[in-house]
């Protein structure tokens, strides 16, 4: 016993039929979900709030999740197949792990409504998960292969929390991306000009609204590179769904945002970014999409072909959504949050920033309560609890 709630572990386990192995080990034809049951004491609710990241590892941990179960609100936190690991992640197969952890919520542990909150990169997968549910569309990956989501038959959340959400997984790398590498396979060769971490860079924080134009343009061009690149490496594959090719993605974490507070002010430390000094995680291991597949570049990271968007997918759901945004968040820039919201076409709705909070309200308990407290009024006016 934790609190005033109970940590159980939970396992999901499905079957599925695919051309090969896309996760290390474990039984062939079968995915395995790890999940964190945080069960309330006294549950003031039979609606759980169900959390999934496409590959994020360690989210039952923080503090939102557990202040929610402390509240009396079941969390369910379960990692998708992929935890800790994007380098095959393929979005289309995390809407079925979604899909198995919500019939098991529902279906086993009893519980009426099923709300997804979407922690940050949680976000867009909730959006494309349930505008699947509500309108499915897809007959394949970006790459031409199952699943089949037209035919998946989703079960339907009956509301959504966007937490500290990013637009998408594509959208944020892109705006991530280092535009002075100009040939993928000379990485160490940069162009100046566009390099925020060389000190000879004419251009120098606050940045001009012509050298942002330009840069944000050079960002989506190389993404789109990478993208035409990958899509002749899948045609010479003729066809055989066994064959795969990784590569690396060099430089991943050169969003001037990082270095100029004057560009979406917000509260953020300026020269800093939640993994740490960007200029260190430009090249370093743990960056975002720093090991890559064809298949999952398509499906994740393609700003052209990936079906994962946020904006996209909000405007084809119908269920009543919060967004909750944090004025000091190092992570998520201020405009996603206003794009999300601006997504939800219908008007149950609701969008409220929490002053002060960082991306993972560590360290802020005060942030922290506001933050639950907007979220249990938002579910009580709703009807969800």
């Amino acid at each position: 016993m934790i609190g005033n709630y109970q940590r159980l572990p939970l396992a999901i386990v499905y079957q599925e039929k695919a051309a090969f192995k896309d996760t290390y080990a474990g039984a062939e034809n079968s995915i395995f979900l790890e999940a964190n049951y945080l069960k309330p004491e006294k549950p003031i609710t039979d609606t759980a709030l169900v959390f999934m990241h496409p590959a994020g590892a360690g989210g039952a941990y923080l503090p939102m999740p557990t202040a929610l179960a402390k509240s009396g609100i079941p969390v369910i936190f379960c990692n998708s197949r992929y935890r800790g690991v994007d380098s095959g992640l393929i979005m289309e197969k995390v809407v079925l792990d979604l899909a198995a952890c919500i019939k098991e919520v529902k279906d086993k542990l009893g519980y009426k409504k099923v709300v997804l909150a979407g922690w940050s990169g949680g976000g867009s997968l909730s959006l494309f998960y349930q505008s699947q549910a509500e309108n499915p569309s897809l007959d394949s990956t970006p790459a031409g292969d199952p699943p089949n989501l037209r035919e998946a038959n989703l079960p339907k959340a009956d509301g959504l929390m966007l937490l500290a959400a990013h637009c998408s997984r594509a959208t944020t790398l892109t705006e991530w991306l280092d535009p002075s590498i100009t040939d993928e396979s000379q990485p160490n060769k940069r162009d100046k000009e566009f390099n925020l971490y060389d000190p000879l860079n004419p251009n120098q924080p606050p940045y001009s609204k012509e050298y942002m134009i330009e840069y944000r343009k050079r960002q989506i061009e190389r993404n789109k590179k990478i993208t035409s690149w990958a899509l002749a490496k899948l045609d010479s594959f003729k066809g055989d769904p066994t064959k795969e090719y990784g590569f690396v993605v060099h430089g991943t974490m050169a969003d001037p945002r990082w270095l100029d507070p004057e560009l979406e002010p917000n509260d953020r430390k300026a020269g800093w970014c939640y993994l740490g000094d960007p200029k260190v995680v430009n090249d370093s291991p743990i960056g975002l999409s720093r090991f890559s597949s064809i298949r999952s570049w398509l499906s994740q990271f393609s700003y052209e072909l990936s079906e994962a968007d946020g904006e996209k997918c909000g405007r084809n759901t119908s269920i009543p959504t919060l967004v909750i945004g944090n004025s000091a968040d190092d992570a998520c820039p201020p405009s996603h949050n206003q794009r999300l919201y601006n997504s939800i076409i219908h008007e149950r709705k609701k969008l409220h920033i929490v002053k002060g909070a960082n991306h993972y309200y560590f360290g802020q308990k005060d942030e922290l309560s506001e933050a639950v407290r907007v979220s249990l009024e938002w579910l009580k006016e709703e009807g969800l609890i």
